[in-house]
């Protein structure tokens, strides 16, 4: 049997598949020929509007916004290139970084030294954004379909807002990167509750690639347009290695919406029909941190895996569920995965991270899930209605022994680093 390596952890894990498996992977890019040297043509060419030097002053105040320890975006390559484009018109005591967690937990000093090198934290300040702080927000308005907006103070009240991310297809925005960059990344929890409600997540428009009238999505743009107050955006797109492919910056709607296009190229990819067995990652570290982040393996898989069948799903979760947020009790707030999205789809009022769960049981009430992990025991992953698995191998050829000799099996090594979709007859 032919054998593979999924995307786990910081080293991955071998597994051996079926003869005849089809196996998944992004096309293979080049990381840019000289990284450094494409991150300041991004910041001295954008795709629209002006160079960023050109649209800083001396004396102003700048907050730039990063991702935080859940994503892969190169940090400590793209910060230390906007402070380079700086220099000389702001002081860098005028400058803060603000980790644009969402409703994510805070990263500790050493994620962020491991996150932007010693010398970007030892030389600016770096924030992590606390969308639980209410006292830390200013309000901005409603936007979008309804959506009360407040946002981070230190980003409202700076002269110079600049967002940084990378661009990959995202399992309920469509994209990441750009708008998100503002809201979810810098917003406060009520505004969160709102984009992310059962409705807009419910909608099937809100999903792999779709941005275009997509709930979530259009109210992102919303929010960025009218209130973000975006002063320049400069995004990436990465490959498998994680490494630089492009760089893109200018206008925060347009350069998202050319970075969009290269990254669909990059890791979206066609398949003729659904499959009885998918197997899939959480994409490695940081990604598969935990439980929460896995649902973006499982939702990829779900594109291509037939009702009722098997998605195996290998994420480490070195951290646990996580212990922080509300994931792991929405989980186990009702006796079954059909319980809870009845109980969600109900809701009127919004609960922390009960989109994540919502998105997960949905897969779950129309699929066989099994988890392959390094740090959550068997019971653990029985109270949130999860079964596990030791040996993915064995437990593919059971299923492909059960659906015939006609079964189709999908390997998707790094799970939602790319994302199959069934084409249209």
């Amino acid at each position: 049997m032919p054998q593979v390596t999924l995307a786990y952890g910081r080293t991955g894990l071998p597994v051996e598949v079926p003869d005849g498996a089809s196996v998944i992977t992004p096309v293979q890019h080049p990381a840019a020929a000289d990284v450094p040297a494409e991150l300041r043509r991004a910041l001295r060419e954008p795709v629209s509007g002006a160079p960023l030097r050109e649209r800083v002053r001396p004396g102003q105040t700048v907050a730039i916004s990063a991702c935080d320890g859940t994503r892969a975006q190169p940090r400590h390559l793209m910060i230390p290139a906007v402070l380079e484009e700086l220099d000389g018109i702001v002081d860098l005591d005028d400058v803060v970084v603000l980790v644009a967690t969402g409703t994510h937990r805070a990263n500790t000093d050493a994620e962020l030294r491991a996150m932007f090198g010693d010398e970007v934290v030892d030389a600016v300040r770096i924030v992590n954004h606390d969308s639980r702080a209410p006292d830390t927000h200013r309000w901005m308005g409603t936007f979008g379909a309804g959506v009360p907006v407040w946002l981070n103070e230190q980003w409202v009240d700076a002269d110079v807002r600049i967002t940084t991310g990378f661009v990959e297809p995202h399992f309920f925005a469509g994209f990441s990167g750009g708008p998100k960059m503002v809201a979810p990344g810098l917003a406060a929890l009520d505004t969160v509750l709102v984009l992310h409600d059962a409705k807009r997540i419910g909608d099937p428009r809100a999903t792999w690639g779709v941005t275009q009238g997509n709930p979530v999505h259009d109210d992102v743009r919303a929010i960025a347009a009218a209130a973000g107050g975006v002063t320049y955006s400069f995004d990436v797109v990465l490959n498998t290695r994680q490494e630089v492919i492009e760089a893109f910056g200018g206008d925060v709607l347009e350069m998202h919406a050319t970075a969009i296009e290269r990254a669909r190229a990059v890791a979206m990819a066609p398949v003729e029909a659904p499959f009885d067995v998918v197997v899939t990652s959480g994409a490695g570290f940081p990604l598969d941190q935990n439980l929460y982040q896995s649902v973006k393996g499982m939702s990829a898989a779900a594109q291509v895996a037939r009702p009722d069948g098997l998605i195996v799903c290998a994420a480490e979760c070195a951290d646990g569920f996580p212990d922080h947020g509300s994931y792991r009790e929405v989980l186990t707030s009702a006796e079954s995965p059909e319980a809870l999205l009845e109980l969600i789809s109900a809701r009127e009022q919004t609960v922390a991270d009960q989109w994540q769960v919502q998105i997960q049981v949905r897969i779950q009430s129309a699929h066989r899930v099994v988890m392959h992990t390094s740090h959550l025991s068997d019971a653990q992953l029985a109270e949130v209605h999860l079964r596990q698995t030791d040996d993915i191998a064995a437990t593919v050829a059971e299923a492909v022994a059960a659906a015939g000799p006609d079964a189709r099996v999908c390997v998707l090594p790094e799970g939602p680093q790319t994302i199959p979709y069934v084409r249209a007859a």
